[in-house]
Order: structure tokens, then C-alpha cells, then sequence
């Protein structure tokens, strides 16, 4: 083998070894944002949950008004 060859062969195996790094590293960022994406996630279905007990027991605690029986309202013509 030249000495050509192994420069090459050399370059072409730092070009696959740092092409391999990079892929290595998006592959664990991925990984870490789907982590906080199902946190936040998580978190904002235990928040709506809560509100919606919240809501749900005020609604509870307060009467209910009666409803009026009758005619509606007549709405005025608009003027044009």
C-alpha cells in the first residue's frame, strides 16, 4: 500500500468517525427532547385536570338559576 493510500484511507476513516459522532449526538438530543416533551406534557394534562376538578366543584357549591319561562326577548329592527 502507498503512502497515498493510507492518507486517504486515513481522512475517509476521520470523515466516518466524525460523521459517526454527529449522529451519535442527535440521536441522544433526540432522545433528550422527547423526555421533556412528555414532562411538559405530563405536566399540563395533571394541570388541566386539576382546574377542571376546580371548576367542577365550584359548579357544584353554587345553585343553579332558575330559568325564565316565556316569551323571548323581541330584538328592535335594525335601522338601516
Amino acid at each position: 500500500m502507498s503512502n497515498t493510500d493510507e492518507v486517504i484511507s486515513s481522512e475517509a476513516k476521520a470523515r466516518a468517525e466524525a460523521s459517526f459522532r454527529r449522529k451519535q449526538e442527535q440521536a441522544e438530543e433526540g432522545a433528550k427532547a422527547w423526555q421533556e416533551y412528555q414532562a411538559r406534557r405530563l405536566a399540563l394534562t395533571a394541570n388541566m385536570e386539576r382546574l377542571r376538578a376546580l371548576r367542577l366543584a365550584k359548579e357544584a357549591a353554587e345553585p343553579t338559576p332558575e330559568k325564565k319561562l316565556g316569551r323571548p326577548k323581541r330584538r328592535s329592527p335594525r335601522i338601516r
